[in-house]
């Protein structure tokens, strides 16, 4: 469905209003899509409460990002049909981002500073749906883990995520890119390896899913952080760090599905959901 200009320049404006409306609107929206879409119940009361208790401290600690997001917007609306990555500082300090990846016509970066997987679950309708995205590239977990999350709580994070996406946005496309080892983490190594597994397991269950390995690239013949693709804060990507993970994505995004204005697909090393 294609919007009118009006209702582009209305939705992003949705983060201005207060938390409170904006969480009351977000539980209104998942209950009316099980009258909408007989094939998506109603969303039970449980998860209507645990919504609404992830979605007010969300846009509490957010509301600065949002309203940042939303005058972006204001000023030039992304077209629909896009990639759209979500997620923590390493999404929100590629800045080349677009040219890395300018085979693709549409590029949209709402990553946000310390974000976490709870957080874009949370959020998930101001992030990603309302940007009608055709694929999503999420980046998120490793600060979960670092403010003492457990890797089933990522999981779990995730798969209301997508579900949340998918009741909407049916036909669009989710990638997970792996929590990545960084040597000022190396003792969250364990948990990292098991939310990474737990996801991959996740995703092959998925139609049109896909979980990017940036994991192991990441490491030495040691099986330690590779030290020379982080900043001196050994925690964020540098140059070399970002020129990995866009030679491993870019076979995700070779993989979408042709559009008229997009080259030939290429083959590319991905793990694969049900297709």
């Amino acid at each position: 469905m294609t919007l009118k200009a009006d209702q582009r320049t209305f939705r992003p404006c949705r983060a201005l209003l207060a938390p409170r409306f904006l969480a009351m609107l977000a539980l209104a929206g998942t209950a009316a899509l099980g009258s909408a879409q007989a094939q998506t119940p109603a969303p039970s009361p449980q998860v209507v409460a645990a919504r609404a208790a992830e979605v007010s401290p969300a846009y509490a600690r957010w509301q600065s990002t949002l309203d940042a997001f939303a005058r972006t917007d204001l000023a030039q609306h992304p077209a629909d049909d896009g990639v759209l990555f979500v997620g923590s500082s390493t999404i929100r300090l590629w800045s080349s981002l677009s040219q890395d990846f300018r085979q693709v016509p549409v590029i949209i970066n709402r990553g946000f500073g310390g974000s976490t997987m709870r957080d874009c679950n949370a959020l998930v309708r101001e992030l990603v749906i309302q940007y009608k995205p055709r694929q999503v590239m999420v980046y998120a977990g490793d600060n979960d883990l670092a403010e003492g999350r457990a890797p089933e709580d990522v999981l779990a994070s995730l798969q209301n995520f997508v579900r949340q996406v998918r009741a909407e946005l049916p036909g669009t496309r989710i990638s997970y890119i792996s929590i990545k080892p960084s040597p000022q983490r190396l003792a969250l190594l364990p948990q990292i390896r098991q939310a990474n597994a737990l996801i991959a397991g996740y995703v092959q269950t998925v139609p049109e899913m896909r979980y990017i390995d940036i994991f192991s690239p990441m490491l030495d013949a040691q099986g330690q952080p590779r030290a020379e693709l982080f900043g001196a804060d050994r925690l964020h990507l540098n140059d070399a760090g970002y020129r990995l993970w866009q030679s491993v994505i870019a076979a995700d995004l070779s993989a979408l599905p042709v559009l008229p204005t997009l080259p030939a697909a290429q083959p590319g090393q991905v793990l694969a959901g049900h297709l």
